[in-house]
């Protein structure tokens, strides 16, 4: 267990450069699966959550081999599914949520599949049955152990058939295609995931042999293949920590450049922002965000209070939801924050309104926040960390505060934020990690 200690109110300068985007990263991992050939990726950012998969693949029977700092080959020549009877099986892929996404690959390539109920962050329920309604569509069928929490699923007699999905689910959507690319016949996707990282991974698949149309709308063509080759690809920057140090500049009133940011995929994100009243200028691309003693909320044109809420791609993403409430609790005016997707992600409020923010959880969903404008800093506290986005979250609300903070169980900021105490303390930031001896 370990936790940081945080001396807040710090004013922090310099350049960052954002990690490989993780939930691309997760998605490309699995992916390696579908070929016997070799597969590099480029720019995988070392975190918990990736180094877990990586090494759950490689005890599947992948060959795995580290080619520079951020970059691996990967060769699936042969899978040892009696792996995936084993314990140790069992437990490594249940404490991880990615681990889902193995389903697809394994199906398409050798018929069947087994994986125990993913873990991952306690945000609220997050159902497969979007994964599951895909697969059966394609011909599979499948069995829930309830006594283990195992998935059992045969796909032995796949073939490729026109499916609307209730949800336009991400990894639900990652894990159909996979499956799908070589499955006979051709598949139909309606009401799929359009992410720039579900984009990345259909070019992906493309590039190894795949014939998939549509890629960036929410209607998927996909012809199946006999096979597919190897391919080296390149992650994205994580959109997820640009917003957060954008987010990270406003709080704590400093001055920060954002470098290689890969601004034509951040969507409404940068706008997002600028609705709490952020400035920023984009340099080629580089985003700038320069020192701001106040921010002020923009209201609609109605005067209405401005509502954030989180909708599928080109919608804004739930993920940086955590990140603009903290934000706006040192705005000029009020901002509603509706989380549709997951029924616990505000909880962590407790937390900001005992560092002396002014919220109203109004239900699971939505909060209001009442900004400071400045008038009173937060106040350095001892708290939790609950998942991977709270924690930043709480993080950079601690940096912004008067006094020393301690943010516990940060193996869950670790898990989606590479070295993010170094790379900090290079901006300026007092942070130090602190190792707790049981």
């Amino acid at each position: 267990m370990a936790s940081f200690r945080v001396k807040g109110g710090q004013t922090l300068h310099g350049d960052i450069t954002p990690q490989g985007a993780k939930n691309e990263a997760l998605q490309i991992i699995c992916a390696v699966l579908l070929t016997p050939a070799p597969v590099t990726i480029h720019n995988l950012p070392n975190i918990r959550d990736v180094n877990k998969l990586i090494e759950l693949i490689s005890e599947m029977g992948v060959s795995v081999e580290k080619t520079g700092s951020e970059s691996y080959r990967f060769t699936a020549k042969k899978i040892n599914l009696d792996f995936l009877e084993t314990l140790e099986f069992k437990e490594k892929a249940a404490s991880l949520r990615g681990s889902v996404m193995i389903i697809g690959p394994l199906l398409a390539r050798y018929g069947k599949a087994r994986l125990p109920k993913p873990g991952g962050d306690k945000i609220g329920r997050r159902r497969l049955d979007t994964h599951f309604y895909g697969f059966q569509k394609l011909g599979a069928e499948f069995n829930f152990d309830y006594h283990d929490n195992f998935y059992s699923i045969d796909a032995s007699h796949m073939k490729g058939n026109y499916m609307l999905l209730d949800e336009a689910s991400v990894t639900g959507t990652a894990n159909i295609i996979m499956a799908a690319v070589l499955t006979p016949g051709k598949t139909t996707i309606y009401n799929a995931a359009c992410e720039p990282y579900l984009q990345q991974l259909c070019r992906m698949l493309n590039r190894m042999g795949a014939k998939i149309t549509g890629v960036g709308s929410n209607l998927l063509y996909i012809e199946g293949v006999k096979e597919l080759v190897g391919t080296e690809h390149t992650l994205l920057p994580d959109m997820i920590e640009v917003g957060s140090f954008i987010g990270l500049a406003a709080m704590t009133q400093s001055e920060i450049t954002i470098k290689n940011a890969g601004i034509e995929h951040l969507g409404i994100i940068p706008e997002s922002f600028k609705r709490l009243g952020i400035n920023m200028d984009f340099i080629g691309d580089d985003i700038f965000i320069p020192a701001q003693e106040t921010y002020e909320v923009e209201t609609f044109i109605d005067g209405s209070i401005m509502t954030l809420s989180d909708a599928p791609w080109p919608g804004l993403t739930p993920d940086l939801l955590s990140v603009l409430l903290v934000v706006a609790t040192q705005a000029r005016g009020t901002v509603l924050i509706h989380q549709k997707m997951f029924e616990s992600r505000l909880f962590f409020v407790d937390k900001l309104i005992d560092m002396g923010a002014q919220i109203i959880l109004c239900d699971p969903h939505r909060a209001t926040i009442i900004g400071l404008d400045r008038k009173t800093d937060l106040r350095g506290i001892k708290m939790t960390s609950p998942d991977i986005r709270a924690g930043v979250a709480l993080l950079i609300a601690a940096l912004s505060a008067k006094g020393t903070s301690e943010i516990f169980n940060i193996e869950q900021i670790d898990r989606g934020y590479q070295h993010i105490d170094t790379r900090l303390r290079n901006l300026g930031a007092e942070i130090q990690r602190i190792d707790h001896n049981d």
